[in-house]
């Protein structure tokens, strides 16, 4: 991961010693705080893969109308069993969904992508922070690649289904959503990222969609 520039958060300062949370929590209320992203999470519908710990009660702060915690093998009672790639929910249902390093494990996610804009509002939002490699033109996969040990060296963590390159912002956009996003520095360069435990590379994985 490091000879291949990997952009994933502050591994150095992962968790938090006083309460827990990881980096990529602490990094993803700062961006939506700077952003202004979180006032449009009051009284919103929310779709929540993989929720973090620590980031769910946070939002859930914000009063959305209703905050749907999901994943493919939900370990709460709580979390609902969802598919990315088939949500089973209408048209145009939520305002948000985040999925928040999740792409990088999922089968397919290009109909994982689809499937997202699906079931966005018109004017509704996605936020998809996935790692991705810093030196690689094209973000690449082989079928081939099927034991975790294979995964581990192909791509750098033994349950990633691909290692993302520099074309992640049009793929992440080829289902028709648009780009929002928006480097650190653009909207943190006031803070410290030592500090706050957060990787300055990473940014803001922010799409819309707009029809």
């Amino acid at each position: 991961m490091d000879a291949l520039g990997f952009v994933n958060g502050n591994t150095e300062s992962f968790g938090c010693p006083r309460c827990g949370c990881n980096d990529r929590e602490r990094h993803l209320v700062l961006f939506l705080e700077a952003s202004r992203i979180s006032t449009k999470l009051t009284n919103s519908k929310i779709l929540h893969f993989a929720p973090e710990h620590h980031l769910t009660p946070w939002i859930n702060s914000l009063s959305p109308s209703e905050h749907v915690l999901c994943d493919l093998n939900p370990k709460s009672k709580n979390i609902e069993k969802i598919n990315i790639e088939k949500i089973p929910y209408p048209d145009k249902y939520f305002d948000f969904v985040i999925a928040n390093h999740v792409l990088e494990h999922v089968g397919d996610d290009f109909r994982a992508l689809s499937e997202i804009r699906r079931v966005l509002s018109i004017g509704g939002y996605a936020i998809l922070q996935t790692p991705f490699s810093s030196v690689i033109n094209s973000t690449w996969s082989d079928p081939g690649i099927s034991t975790e040990n294979e995964r581990l060296h192909a791509y750098g963590q033994e349950d990633h289904a691909r290692l993302y390159g520099l074309d992640i912002f049009k793929r992440l956009s080829s289902s028709g959503l648009v780009s929002r996003c928006k480097t650190h520095g653009e909207l943190l360069s006031n803070i410290d990222h030592s500090r706050y435990g957060v990787g300055e590379k990473e940014p803001f994985f922010l799409f819309e969609r707009i029809d």
